[in-house]
């Protein structure tokens, strides 16, 4: 099918791009070469469709470990199998996650090679022919570029904002900034010129670009503290609509297949979702039951959601999302000169995260609960929008960032978090001379 055929091309011309410490070629007279891919507009989109593979792919890939660390960061996880080493680490925490743990190597690199990659597509963007199939090169490339800086400004306190030999190291709050820059970009593009029909049948399906743009604006201007761009483009994104990384059973879905199939590598904690004792879901929350087994058997794992097969679709974002987005954008500005009458509406708000039935939702997430009826002030609702990002958000990679920006307790061996960020992968500081000296907490 057309996921397999692309995912393997971009694939085989991701490694031809990635294998930077080969300096000798030996040519296959059948293979394309770097110089014919970039030319031709078919070889940028069989490209574009190997930025999805790197970034979603197994055990390997950016979606599994930046959703088993986060979780196993924060409580949210607990590993099943004392084999899995670096797993258990990081539900350790502290000074047990080391510069050789695998998993946060593999998010590093999963994430600085989709980030180079995309930059070659972006580069020769204007060798995709029509100007319809320029912007969906343009756009789809930002889209993945977005994602890695934006994930290892979650993880990692700097990070390469580009590809190259020692390359210079920028802070996290860069990384959020060329991320929202290079998606504005794109939207600008889009304006000028929408994706050709061309593009569009060539594509992976399942993003929906123009909302996941602005969904993606909206993210990482909330994690950047611009909380003006944060609400605007939030309340942009079509909240009807789904926007998904699709799998089948040659491109499966990660989290399905290295955790939740199985109960050999990690699970949630339970359905408090690792949460302290003051911000347990509510036992009448719909949520619940939709990413946990609350009474499973012996033999299955207690995680659901959006992995319960090869071929179950990873949302890109959530509508949820947004509407949390809204609300803690709304809550936070007050501090920084916002009206206080923002204190109501960001109630409002949360309020249709809240009340929303699994029906009226596009993805099936849905509370099902009674309307906000705590205190009406800053704090209060910044924690209450805290626990519903915990639990609408469950299992996205989110909670780290999420407990670092609303002050969780932690990094401690009792707190809600057992690290801040993560070190810097020893691979990068054998190799890379600018890498930081000290590794943060």
């Amino acid at each position: 099918m057309m996921l397999k055929k692309y995912s393997l091309l971009g694939c085989l011309t991701l490694l031809l791009f990635s294998q930077n410490a080969c300096r000798e070629q030996y040519l296959n007279p059948s293979a394309a070469s770097e110089q014919q891919v970039i030319n031709s507009p078919d070889g940028l989109i069989a490209l574009a469709n190997g930025l999805q593979s790197r970034y979603t792919s197994g055990r390997l890939g950016t979606i599994y470990n930046a959703v088993a660390g986060g979780g196993l960061s924060t409580r949210e996880f607990r590993v099943l199998n004392a084999g899995n080493v670096d797993e258990v680490a990081l539900e350790a925490g502290l000074a047990n996650v080391t510069n050789q743990n695998s998993v946060v190597r593999q998010l590093w690199t999963s994430c600085l090679i989709v980030n180079a990659n995309a930059d070659i597509i972006l580069t020769n963007a204007d060798k995709a022919g029509d100007a319809g199939t320029k912007s969906g090169v343009i756009a789809y490339a930002s889209i993945f570029k977005a994602l890695s800086l934006g994930t290892l400004a979650q993880f990692f306190e700097q990070a390469p904002n580009k590809a190259g030999e020692n390359a210079p190291f920028v802070t996290r709050a860069q990384l959020l900034k060329d991320a929202i820059t290079q998606l504005e970009t794109a939207v600008t593009q889009l304006a000028s010129a929408p994706i050709s029909a061309k593009f569009t049948l060539a594509i992976v399906p399942g993003i929906d670009i123009p909302n996941t743009l602005q969904a993606l604006i909206a993210r990482y201007s909330l994690f950047a503290g611009d909380y003006t761009k944060a609400l605007e483009a939030a309340r942009k994104v079509d909240l009807t609509k789904r926007s998904f990384f699709a799998f089948d059973d040659n491109a499966r879905n990660p989290i399905f297949e290295t955790a939740f199939s199985n109960r050999n590598v990690i699970e949630p904690v339970s359905a408090t979702l690792g949460l302290p004792a003051a911000l347990v879901p509510d036992p009448a929350d719909k949520r619940i039951p939709f990413y946990v087994r609350t009474t499973p058997s012996a033999s299955l794992n207690l995680g659901t959601g959006f992995a319960t097969a090869n071929n179950s679709p990873w949302p890109v974002y959530l509508p949820g999302e947004m509407l949390l987005i809204r609300a803690e954008a709304l809550i936070r500005s007050i501090t920084s000169g916002g009206s206080p009458t923002n204190v109501d509406t960001a109630i409002d708000e949360l309020n249709k995260v809240l009340t929303k039935t699994p029906a009226a939702d596009p993805w099936g997430v849905g509370a099902g609960l009674p309307a906000y009826a705590g205190p009406r002030t800053v704090e209060a609702v910044l924690t209450e929008i805290y626990r519903n990002r915990a639990i609408e958000l469950a299992f996205s990679g989110f909670r780290l960032e999420d407990s670092r920006r609303f002050g969780r307790s932690g990094p401690s061996v009792t707190g809600e978090r057992n690290r801040n960020f993560y070190p810097y992968p020893r691979t990068e500081r054998d190799n890379n001379s600018n890498t930081p000296v000290t590794d943060p907490d």
